[in-house]
C-alpha cells in the first residue's frame, strides 16, 4: 500500500458515487465519505441498472462498487463502467475475499480492491490514492499481480481460481442454494446456457456428478461467506 495521502487541498469537493446494496451500510459509507473536508457522495444506487442510469448524471469523479449487487454481478458492472464512462476510476469494496477478487476486478477494469473489514482510515486513503491517479490494492495483492505480469504465479492454482468471472458467479449461486431455472432468470441467460456453465466448473473442479457440484459449490460459499 502506498503511504497515507493527505486530504487535497482543492476546495471543489471530489464526487464519489456508491453502489451497494445494503442500506444501512451504503449509508454509513455515505455519512463517512461526506463527513470529509476533500469528498462528497454524489450518489448511490442498490443495483447495477441503477448505477449504470444515474453515474452519468452525476458527474461522478469516482465509483465504489461491491461485488454482489442486487440483481446483477460487480464485475460486470466494473466492464459496463469502463464501456460507458471511460476514464471513471472504480474502487471495489466488498467483503468478498480479495485473494479470489481482487485480480479479477482489476482485469475488469477497476483502479483498487480493498475490503469492508479494513479500518476506516485505510478507506478513505484507497479513494484519495485512486482519485491521485494511482492503483490502491493490498501489499499481498500488488505481489500478485506483480506475478501475473512476469507470467509466474505463486503456488498451485486452484480449481476455482481457474473458474471464469460468471462460472465463478454460477459456482457461487449453486452455494446458495440456487437452481438452474433460478440461476437462469437471475443472470438473464437460457437454462442451456447455465447447464454449460455447470458443466464446464465440474470439468475445471474435478468433479462428476451434478450433486458433488451442488456440495462443492455449498462448502466453497459457507468458507467464503
Amino acid at each position: 500500500m502506498k503511504a497515507p495521502i493527505q486530504n487535497s487541498t482543492n476546495s471543489r469537493k471530489r464526487r464519489v458515487f456508491l453502489v451497494e446494496d445494503h442500506p444501512v451500510t451504503r449509508e454509513g459509507f455515505a455519512q463517512l465519505i461526506n463527513f470529509q473536508a476533500d469528498l462528497a457522495v454524489c450518489g448511490q444506487a442498490s443495483s447495477a441498472q441503477e448505477a449504470l442510469k444515474e453515474i452519468p448524471r452525476t458527474k461522478a469523479d469516482l465509483a465504489i462498487v461491491d461485488i454482489s449487487l442486487e440483481g446483477g454481478n460487480g464485475l460486470d458492472l466494473i466492464k459496463d463502467l469502463a464501456a460507458q464512462q471511460a476514464g471513471l476510476p472504480v474502487l471495489v469494496l466488498s467483503m468478498h475475499d480479495e485473494k479470489l477478487y481482487a485480480e479479477r476486478a482489476i482485469r475488469a477494469g477497476a483502479r483498487g480492491y480493498i475490503m469492508k473489514e479494513e479500518p476506516t482510515a485505510k478507506v478513505l486513503n484507497c479513494i484519495r490514492t485512486i482519485l491521485n491517479g494511482h492503483i490502491c490494492v493490498s501489499d499481498t495483492i500488488h505481489t500478485q499481480l506483480i506475478g501475473q505480469m512476469s507470467g509466474k504465479k505463486n503456488g498451485q492454482v486452484s480449481g476455482v481460481e481457474r473458474l471464469s468471472d460468471r462460472e465463478l458467479e454460477v459456482f457461487e449461486l449453486l452455494g446458495h442454494g440456487r437452481g438452474t431455472r433460478e440461476i437462469a432468470k437471475h443472470l438473464r441467460v437460457s437454462i442451456s446456457t447455465v447447464e454449460t456453465y455447470r458443466s464446464n466448473i465440474k470439468s475445471k473442479l474435478g468433479l462428476t456428478t451434478a450433486m458433488d457440484l451442488v456440495r462443492a459449490a455449498v462448502r466453497w460459499t459457507e468458507a467464503h461467506d
